[in-house]
């Protein structure tokens, strides 16, 4: 099982923007599914320079050449290859339903997210807890140099994870480079369960803190395991959201979560290719307004950064880790008439202050940076410690540098907002609004 962190929905109400085939795949020739998707490049990319070239060119080009929808797959790929936006693809029908499967929170194969780091190489984004990647033994940023013997060199994300997933039960062997090390893992498929918020992932730690890791905004369930997990946890003083490693999911999940939080002001906006900007604003039904840290690494991407942008920007959270990934853009996912689909860039978005954080990012407030030696001695995320069986992982050893510095700076937010000349004077601010 894959998915992406490039995974995004247009519009908040509706869900994912899935354009129905008005015919069947028998009836859909190459030639015109070809001109479709040309169509639908010209209508809504965000770019209108199509990155500097003129999109006429393309209309025509295989005009006469593409035989079968097989031809008119791989002209879709070269012609949307030209954009150099890797978020904007083609989608084959296996990988297009695997996207919906998603969604609706199962899928089948081993449990990783994956990725082309800077360098092309094809790395672990992260392995989803309780699955078979994740008993194996990968880790974040385990580099995948092999698929069954095969070399991953120039490979494409869309191709590892045609090759990785499979039915119940058969397996795939993958061979890892981990620093110095190369490892052999050979991994048994299963059926994988999405969930927002592992087992044991909501917690009470140290000195009443709540503690949420939310690892995905992926399911359509995540909204509700969030306020399910607050619920359990609302005795708490303040509470720490671990958001590192998740590579984002539903933009809708962001919005909704934020929305627990914030009692007014702007969550997030969206621009256009014409420039035109839509922005979305919290309801003021606040689940909590309890002092919030999120911890953040290089792996928070798409909606974690939506989510950790709205709280910051809003001042409502403080933000501890490392730089995230930078990935502002929004995908509007189209169903083509035969079953296969497009995820197209339509929009970008910006967080509450107006800033554009694509391949930027969101700064924390408070940066704990880590470095291999850290890994080495089990000094980074709990829930990733390569020396540690899943089992014996635990948030509260200590161990964890990020976490560390996030309890900490949460004590000192408890303590000040328990204070009652802070209370009364946040009470004035509020009321000279």
């Amino acid at each position: 099982m894959v998915f992406f962190s490039n995974f995004e929905v247009k519009n908040a109400k509706a869900g994912i923007e899935v354009t129905t085939p008005s015919q069947t795949e028998a009836n859909i020739g190459p030639d015109e599914l070809y001109q479709k998707v040309w169509e639908l490049i010209k209508k809504d990319y965000v770019d209108q320079t199509y990155n500097g070239q003129d999109w006429n060119i393309w209309k025509d080009r295989y005009k006469g050449k593409l035989q079968t929808l097989d031809d008119s797959h791989k002209a879709i790929e070269t012609m949307l290859a030209s954009l150099g936006d890797r978020y904007t693809r083609f989608l084959s029908k296996k990988d297009f339903d695997d996207e919906k499967q998603a969604i609706n929170a199962k899928l089948t194969g081993i449990g990783i997210q994956i990725g082309l780091d800077k360098s092309q190489r094809l790395i672990v984004i992260a392995p989803i807890e309780g699955t078979p990647a994740a008993k194996a033994g990968l880790m974040p940023s385990d580099e995948i140099t092999e698929i069954n013997g095969e070399s991953t060199k120039g490979i494409s994300v869309e191709e590892a994870a045609s090759q990785i997933k499979g039915p119940v039960g058969t397996q795939v062997t993958l061979t890892i480079a981990r620093g110095k090390d190369s490892l052999k893992k050979v991994i048994t498929r299963a059926e994988i369960p999405i969930k927002a918020i592992a087992k044991g992932h909501a917690k009470i730690i140290k000195t009443n803190i709540a503690y949420i890791r939310l690892n995905s905004f992926i399911s359509q369930e995540a909204t509700k395991e969030m306020k399910e997990a607050m619920k359990q946890l609302e005795k708490a003083n303040g509470l720490i959201i671990d958001l590192r490693d998740n590579p984002g999911g539903l933009l809708t999940n962001a919005i909704e979560i934020s929305d627990m939080f914030l009692d007014d002001g702007v969550i997030v906006s969206t621009v256009d290719r014409d420039g035109y900007i839509q922005s979305v604003t919290a309801d003021g039904k606040v689940t909590s307004s309890k002092p919030v840290v999120i911890l953040v690494n290089e792996n928070s991407a798409s909606a974690s950064e939506i989510f950790s942008g709205a709280l910051k920007d809003n001042q409502r959270a403080k933000i501890v880790g490392s730089k995230t990934f930078g990935k502002g853009l929004v995908q509007g996912i189209n169903r083509l008439d035969d079953g296969s689909g497009v995820n197209v860039t339509i929009a970008k978005y910006l967080t509450p202050a107006k800033v554009d954080i694509n391949q930027l990012g969101i700064k924390p407030d408070y940066e704990v940076k880590l470095t291999i030696d850290d890994y080495k001695a089990s000094k980074g995320p709990w829930f990733s410690d390569p020396n540690q069986l899943p089992s014996r992982r635990n948030p509260e050893d200590g161990k964890d540098l990020q976490l560390v510095k996030g309890i900490e700076i949460l004590k000192e937010m408890i303590k000040i907002t328990s204070n009652p000349d802070t209370k009364k004077a946040t009470e004035k601010a509020k009321a000279s609004l």
